[in-house]
Order: structure tokens, then sequence, then C-alpha cells
């Protein structure tokens, strides 16, 4: 596993948050809240719904702090309390459409904006794939590149298997290159 070196360690913050430090507790936050929101972005499409998702699980956190795991499992604790809350926002949510106003951008012709576009529709297209992903597959996937965790870390996570965490990978970047190929070649 991988540890922060300018962080107190785990243990210790763990440790101090169960006994009430609001301190400790503030510093958990800053040093998750980021990546969390990063993270349930990814799931949630919309920053703002992955915001309240964070800030619903860190409130959820304080509340059972006694119950906290122990230490060397806090990353994992934090990312599955964020999953389970995006996730139930997208149950909540089923019927919505999403609301971009990505129309509302007219594009320049000059040659940097042209690579800055033809850099943003690849992205957008990368975006899109990754969408299409089942949502365990699509979940595993962004967990390794998009938040950097290794598989064992992955598989803590989400409860399941590194095996399937492999397996889940190996079908997510089959899946990607075969819906990214047309767009890198013109064949």
């Amino acid at each position: 596993m991988v540890a922060v070196a300018t962080d107190p360690p785990s243990a210790e913050l763990v440790s101090r948050i169960r006994a009430g430090d609001r301190a400790a507790f503030e510093q958990v936050f800053r040093r998750w809240y980021a990546p969390l929101a990063d993270y349930a972005s990814q799931i949630l499409q919309n920053r703002d719904a992955a915001e309240d998702a964070v800030q619903d699980a860190f409130i959820a956190v304080w509340n059972r702090r006694e119950a906290l795991p122990e230490a060397a499992k806090l990353s994992a604790y934090l990312y599955r309390a964020v999953r389970n809350r995006a996730l139930n926002q997208l149950r909540g949510q089923k019927g919505m459409a999403s609301l971009d106003d990505d129309d509302s951008e007219e594009p320049s012709v000059e040659p940097a904006a042209v690579s800055a576009l033809e850099h943003a529709d690849l992205a957008a297209a990368v975006a899109a794939a990754i969408g299409t992903l089942a949502p365990r597959t699509r979940e595993v996937f962004l967990l390794s590149r998009e938040q950097e965790l290794t598989y064992t870390e992955i598989a803590e996570t989400l409860g399941i298997s590194v095996k399937t965490v492999e397996t889940l990978m190996g079908r997510a970047l089959r899946t990607l290159r075969a819906m990214l190929r047309p767009r890198t070649s013109d064949s």
C-alpha cells in the first residue's frame, strides 16, 4: 500500500477521530475531499452532485466515527462510502436527463483552437466510451486510472477479489480499445 509521507499515520488519525478530535477529522477531510469528489464526479457525471455525495459521506463518517475501520483500510472505507452515496443518487435520478450546456461555447477556427477542439473531442470520446462500460467495470477502471489505486486497494474498496479486479480491468481496456480504435486510425 502507498502511504502519503506528509500525513500522520492513518492509525493515529483514526484513533483521534474515534475520540472526537475535529482537527484530525478536518485533516482527513482536506486530504481526501478532492480525490473523492473526482471519483464521485466520474460516477455521477455532475460535479455538484459529486461534491454532495462526498460531503454526505464525511458527515456519515463523523456521525459514526466510533465504528471507523482499522487504519489500513481508511482509504477503502472512504471510497466505498462515497461510492454508495453516488450510486444512491443515481438510483434516485433514473428518470432525470443530464443537463449539460456544452453548446454554449462557440469554437474558434484558429489553428491552436482547432487542436484544442480535437483534443476536447477525443477527451469527450474517451469519457463517452468510459460511460458505456458496465457500472462495476467503469468503477474498477476509474479507481485504477483516475484515483491510481492498486488492484488490491480496489478489491478492498469494492469488496471483491483481486482476480475480479484484473478481469474487469481487462474487460474495460478491451472495450475502450475497440470503441476508440476507429477514432485513432482512419481504417
